[in-house]
């Protein structure tokens, strides 16, 4: 035990003032004395009856036995144990001494590894300074007496007494700066402590990570095989019924006749996209029934990210990326860029799982719904196709190829795009929708119901059940109408700034139900009541082209490429919040708690609503460091803190936010 030098001067005897003694020093040799002299006395040969100092010796001891303090005392004694008695002859810093200098082996054992310069005992006394002998020390009563003669009593600066008092000042001082010392020493080895312990706690979180990670991709296959056993069953279905009708109509037929009329059956089908059955031989000019797959668990991994940390980046295409969107975290993601191809990927492999074919031109707007996915191209069209349909792998065979074939199906080991094998999204178009004259800009579909946007100023309104066009709404007499009512001039409402003409007419789009919201090129947000085919509310606000739009059930966020996001409360169709960036805004989304945007630069634009503040999230942070200049994000999407981009470059990020 380290310790200064007088912790071991331990002294022979109480002192005069130590009230822990059963009996005082002094009234303990008088009485053995007496007790001598007796004792000599009795074993002399006087005769004890007639010898002056027995008689005296006895009556002394008679006279002491009658004190009240000397019987408390021997009672006492008789009641004290051995070890006690021991105890109260000693000091307090021998009792402490003596009670360390044995410990005991199991103790020993079990001692940890230490760096510490100090003892455990130098620490309680840096951390308790009260509960030690100099904590006592200080607090000390001193008589009123004494007190007032050391006030009144001058004192000579070289004085002994003087030189005595700084120098106890002095080695108090010393003290407190040693235990300070101590303290500190303890502080850092409880830092060092929490560092490892955080240590040990990353890499257990780390090995837990990874755990998680596996159990997510055994429910992903899980649910893929699901999907695949839920499809054969219900093809089977369609056939055991269709094999039913036909042998209820035609009894007496062979079965012959009957093979015959099963193959023929296919090609008598009406045109709605819910009443046809599937066949092998369908093209993506005929239709088929969906399926409405919708996950059964949801991904929980990227939860446990920090926020901004990249999951993973891979090259999708080799041009500008249009538009892309996917229906999960770690799920499927539909990209499709001005190289006119549009890819399905795998976002828990990230693989691409195929190429959908259909299109004659690039594809400017699409959706994802659970498996329902709906695509707007400049080739004037919609088509509508189910993924549920892809033959595709998770865990990595090709479609069309044996189960020996060695490697993974669609992985990139030289970051450039794959060919995915041909065939494997063969049996997902369901249906074309052709009605619009020019390009689709925008279009967002809800359960029965599709809006598509166009460059030829209308909004159209398809019923997927029927598969046709229920509604056409003109935007531009919509205009007409609402500037006639207000100012009395029927020609179209310019903004205060110059049209771009790069800027799409119809920028986006939502509808719910009958409720229908739509940004266009003017910069107004227009909401739509589809039932009667009306405008219901006009927001003005915006200086430029309206791009991107969303909206929940209280407000409605809207972002323009006059480079500000706007946030309406719908219930009075003011404006709730607005901030801007430094450039326009290309595409935006939020979710529960985030607001994300593509805003012309190389990150992507993140405001939290709940903390309320403005970060920057994406390759352009990552990059930085190592003096690359990534592309501009193009589009961004978001689902569950999940985030999504696409850049100019064709390259695709995949964020945690």
């Amino acid at each position: 035990m380290a310790g200064s030098g007088n912790q071991n001067a331990f002294q022979d005897g109480p002192s005069l003032e130590d009230d822990s003694s059963v009996i005082s020093t002094r009234g303990l040799e008088a009485f053995g004395r007496k007790v001598t002299t007796t004792a000599s006395h009795l074993m002399g040969p006087l005769d004890p009856t007639t010898h002056p100092h027995y008689q005296s010796a006895m009556s002394e001891v008679q006279k002491q036995l009658r004190r009240p303090n000397l019987q408390r005392s021997m009672f006492s004694m008789a009641r004290t144990t051995p070890t006690d008695m021991v105890r109260s002859k000693l000091s307090t810093k021998e009792i402490q001494s003596r009670a360390l200098s044995y410990v005991p082996e199991e103790l020993l054992k079990n001692i940890p590894e230490d760096e510490n310069t100090f003892s455990l005992f130098q620490g309680f006394q840096a951390s308790f300074p009260d509960f030690t002998e100099d904590g006592k020390k200080h607090r000390r009563r001193v008589s009123r007496g004494r007190k007032l003669l050391e006030d009144t009593s001058p004192t000579h600066p070289n004085s002994p007494h003087a030189v005595q008092k700084l120098r106890k000042e002095k080695a108090s001082m010393i003290h407190q700066l040693e235990m300070l010392s101590i303290r500190k020493n303890m502080a850092s080895s409880e830092i060092r402590e929490i560092d490892n312990k955080m240590a040990n706690l990353a890499g257990m979180r780390k090995i837990v990570l990874d755990r998680l990670a596996g159990l997510e991709q055994e429910e992903a296959l899980m649910e893929h095989e699901i999907v695949e056993v839920e499809g054969r069953l219900e093809e089977a279905q369609e056939l055991a019924d269709e094999a039913e009708s036909i042998a209820m109509q035609t009894p007496t037929k062979s079965d012959d006749d009957m093979a015959s009329e099963r193959g023929d059956s296919a090609g008598f089908m009406s045109q709605s996209i819910y009443e046809k059955l599937p066949s092998a031989s369908s093209t993506p000019s005929k239709t088929k029934k969906p399926r409405n797959v919708r996950r059964k668990s949801m991904p929980i991994l990227h939860e446990h990210f920090e926020p901004g940390t990249m999951i993973r980046s891979f090259r999708a295409h080799q041009d500008n990326i249009t538009a892309l969107d996917f229906d999960a975290p770690f799920g499927l993601m539909v990209s499709a860029a001005m190289d006119d191809s549009v890819r399905v990927w795998d976002l828990n492999a990230g693989r691409c799982i195929g190429m959908l074919e259909g299109h004659t031109a690039s594809v400017r707007t699409l959706q994802v719904e659970d498996n329902i996915l709906a695509t707007g191209s400049m080739d004037a069209t919609i088509r509508l196709w189910d993924l549920s349909r892809a033959h595709y792998d998770p865990q990595g065979s090709q479609f069309g190829k044996d189960e020996e074939d060695d490697g993974i199906a669609f992985e990139n080991p030289d970051d450039q795009p794959v060919d995915p094998p041909a065939g494997s999204m063969s049996d997902c178009p369901l249906i074309t929708l052709s009605a619009h004259l020019d390009e689709i800009t925008a279009l967002h579909f809800k359960d029965k119901t599709l809006v598509s946007g166009s460059a030829d100023k209308t909004l159209r309104q398809w019923d997927l059940e029927r598969g046709r066009c229920v509604q056409t709404l003109d935007v531009m007499w919509a205009a007409a109408q609402a500037s006639a009512m207000s100012a009395g001039d029927s020609t179209w409402r310019q903004t205060s700034r110059a049209s771009d003409a790069s800027a799409d007419f119809v920028g986006a789009l939502q509808v719910f139900e009958s409720a229908l919201a739509c940004g266009t090129a003017d910069g107004m947000v227009r909401l739509w009541d589809l039932r009667s085919g009306q405008v219901h509310r006009s927001l003005v606000g915006h200086t430029g082209p309206v791009t991107c739009l969303q909206f929940d059930d209280v407000h409605l966020v809207t972002g323009s490429l006059d480079r500000s996001i706007r946030i309406w409360d719908l219930r009075t169709g003011s404006i709730y919040d607005a901030y801007a960036y430094e450039h326009g805004i290309t595409s935006m989304m939020f979710d529960t708690r985030r607001i994300v945007c593509a805003a012309g630069e190389d990150v992507v634009k993140v405001y939290d609503k709940v903390e309320g503040r403005h970060w920057d999230c994406g390759a352009g942070i990552a990059e930085a460091e190592g003096a690359k200049t990534p592309a501009i994000v193009e589009r961004v999407r978001i689902r569950d803190g999940y985030m999504v981009e696409g850049r100019g470059d064709g390259v695709v990020g995949v964020w945690t936010c």
